[in-house]
């Protein structure tokens, strides 16, 4: 015999139906603040308090905080592109290298004479030049990435360090200059944290707003599904590198205007900070899965750090421990927030 439904069974499918009205609502507005972004954001605000606590007159100053967030901006617009191409299943190595090749191109003397369209349009062109090398070569010529971006990175270094023969290279420009100047705070924003919020934004609507985004988690995921579905993997490759030689041309004029210089040592480490960054937000190594937000709250982490340990005056090897007992501590937790994990 059938036994009548209980109160709390007669219950379940109109709590199922909120319940799932609820995750759509909150997916359509993008409230996704899973295990990992909450984790990272409690992270922050510890380092906040102990920056507070260890130095409170230096690290909570107005001057210090501006400080901090201008450091991130440089680093967060290549983790940004960075993002991108390890959620569609790849990786780039060449990032920092880039970064430097574009910043040294931008401030030769004859670039220089366009003024400030000129070392911005270099800049960017330069940035998106490589990424496109990449992209052919990995994309249409099926080099492995660990190695087109590595070859990258070497070419790119050597071909900056000849432009520059070993010399800084500084900027003559008064506009470019003006940028980085205090004058230039728009209500006590530095300018280039508005170019990295802008770009953030920006990437964030594409990642998951767009087919283009939708595309990019789908090639990351399983490459040779996404191209039964239709999607032209190749050309998606090319465009994930594209975007990353884009986000480096940005990042090389903003560096120009924090330094008011090219160094053909500029970027250095970029490509491990990007990635580190972008893995311990929750940006899945192997692909498939991307979080903006995310990725800027690892780069403010690991800023944050840099700069508090600056301030106690503690030395960069013990700075380094601490970063890398963060990443584990954050892939762990990743791990464990994950369906399906032991």
């Amino acid at each position: 015999m059938t036994q009548p439904a209980t109160a709390a069974q007669k219950e379940t499918p109109t709590s199922a139906a909120k319940s799932a009205r609820g995750q759509e609502i909150s997916r359509r507005l993008g409230l996704r603040w899973d295990v990992r972004s909450l984790s990272l954001l409690g992270v922050l605000v510890v380092l906040v308090a102990v920056g507070g606590i260890t130095a409170p007159d230096e690290f909570l100053a107005t001057s210090n905080l501006q400080l901090v967030l201008t450091q991130a901006s440089v680093i967060g617009v290549v983790t940004v592109g960075m993002t991108f191409v390890i959620t569609g299943g790849g990786i780039d190595l060449s990032v920092g290298a880039i970064v430097a090749l574009a910043s040294v191109w931008a401030t030769t003397v004859a670039t220089q004479e366009f003024g400030f369209a000129g070392i911005l349009f270099t800049a960017v062109i330069v940035g998106v030049g490589c990424g496109l090398v990449n992209g052919l070569l990995i994309a249409y010529g099926r080099l492995v990435p660990f190695i087109a971006t590595l070859a990258m990175l070497a070419s790119a270094r050597g071909l900056a360090l000849q432009i520059t023969d070993g010399s800084t290279q500084i900027v003559a420009v008064d506009s470019v200059l003006d940028l980085g100047a205090r004058d230039a705070y728009v209500l006590g924003v530095p300018p280039l944290v508005l170019i990295f919020a802008a770009v953030t934004v920006i990437g964030w609507l594409l990642l998951n707003r767009t087919t283009f985004g939708r595309r990019t988690v789908a090639v990351g995921g399983n490459a040779e599904a996404a191209r039964l579905a239709g999607i032209d993997v190749r050309r998606q490759r090319l465009y994930l590198y594209l975007l990353s030689g884009l986000c480096c041309g940005i990042a090389a004029f903003m560096l120009i205007v924090l330094a008011g210089s090219g160094q053909n040592t500029n970027g250095n480490l970029y490509e491990l900070d990007a990635i580190a960054a972008a893995i311990i937000g929750g940006t899945l190594l192997s692909g498939g899965r991307g979080t903006i937000l995310g990725s800027v709250l690892g780069v403010l982490v690991f800023t944050t750090i840099t700069n508090i340990f600056a301030l106690n005056n503690l030395e960069t090897a013990v700075q380094q421990i601490a970063k890398g007992a963060i990443i584990v501590a954050a892939v762990l937790v990743q791990r464990r927030s994950m369906p399906g994990d032991a």
